[in-house]
């Protein structure tokens, strides 16, 4: 038996009216974007762009630019040409969707929006992203004031940075660079590694519950901030349990699993166990084990069978912050990453 692909609406900002809520942002802060430059920004920062946060938004709020924006904002262009920022992904990967949010922007949003992309592997400078060889992504196409514009994407190349172009000019409240992570192999060739992790690979695959927010916080990178930054179910009120479905990064072996509580003082779960799948083959990683809550814990398992997928079981409810399961990609998975990561 495998993991069935199913997936719950979570009952967060980052759901997508066109369902791209399952694919991460890989443009995200948490990942390691960065806005790294725009042509202008006289009345908002472009820092705004990537945050994580819903828009904030308090009318008649003045400072010396103007009115104050949680976004970006350029000034009002005379001249022909348009304005533009270039966001690198804290996950390189593939696009499958973007979402341009003008969210309180109403008078002096961009008519009409496009997005580049372009691969530069490495730390390229400004001066490197200037001459790189960038490729549409989203077309010039119309946006509306005060709403998320979504668009979908089919590049099936790598993509490490984003162009935003506003044209003429405007306000852009968020971008979100919606796909699936293409990693670099080099990492995976000699080192132990989190085979559940957003940036190596990993994704999440389904979950039985996600109304507190989204399954994708439990894989991303960091410690979790808050009780809100990880995945967290509503209470059960029926009999059976919750669980969590994980796409590994790759065919691998897992020989730790870490599951943190941290921050989930009430709401932890009493028990969680770890079930493994490989094919129509599946096997236990780890027993029904009870945990503590605002507690990171570290199991050492007792295995040395390759698996795709895992789904983690938690008894009866409750949350978890993040979900790192440390291992070794097969030799024919690897030569797998090695084949996505160098297709153009």
């Amino acid at each position: 038996m495998t993991v069935p692909p199913q997936a719950t609406e979570p009952h967060t900002e980052t759901t997508e009216p066109n369902g791209h809520w399952p694919l991460p942002d890989l443009a995200a802060r948490a990942l390691g974007g960065a806005v790294l430059t725009a042509n202008d920004e006289s009345f908002a920062e472009k820092e705004h762009l990537i945050r994580p946060y819903p828009v904030l938004h308090q009318s008649a709020t003045f400072g010396h630019r103007g009115q104050l924006y949680d976004g970006w904002e350029t000034r009002r262009r005379r001249e022909p040409g348009h304005d533009w920022a270039i966001v690198r992904l804290g996950a390189p990967g593939r696009v499958g969707g973007i979402v341009v949010d003008t969210a309180y922007f109403t008078g002096n949003y961009p008519p009409e929006v496009s997005v580049d992309a372009c691969r530069l592997d490495g730390h390229p400078s400004l001066t490197d992203l200037e001459a790189a060889d960038w490729h549409t992504l989203v077309p010039r196409s119309t946006a509306k004031g005060d709403s998320r514009n979504a668009y979908d994407v089919d590049f099936p190349g790598r993509v490490t940075h984003v162009r935003l172009n506003l044209h003429p000019d405007g306000g852009v409240a968020r971008l979100r660079v919606h796909g699936t992570p293409v990693p670099d192999p080099d990492g995976f060739a000699d080192l132990p590694l989190d085979l559940a992790a957003l940036v190596n690979g990993g994704s999440i695959l389904g979950a039985s519950n996600a109304f507190y927010s989204n399954p994708v916080g439990a894989i991303t990178p960091g410690l979790a901030t808050s009780q809100a930054d990880g995945w967290e179910t509503a209470r059960r009120r029926e009999p059976g349990h919750e669980w969590l479905d994980i796409g590994l990064a790759g065919r691998g072996v897992v020989r730790v699993a870490e599951l943190d509580t941290t921050h989930l003082k009430h709401n932890a779960p009493g028990w969680a166990s770890i079930e493994a799948f490989d094919g129509d083959e599946t096997f236990t990683l780890l027993p029904r084990t009870a945990l503590v809550p605002d507690t990171p814990h570290r199991f050492v398992l007792d295995n040395d069978r390759p698996a795709v997928s895992v789904r983690l079981n938690i008894f009866p409810d409750g949350g978890m912050a993040r979900v790192r399961l440390y291992g070794r990609l097969t030799a024919a998975a690897l030569a797998g990453m090695r084949e996505r990561f160098e297709a153009r």
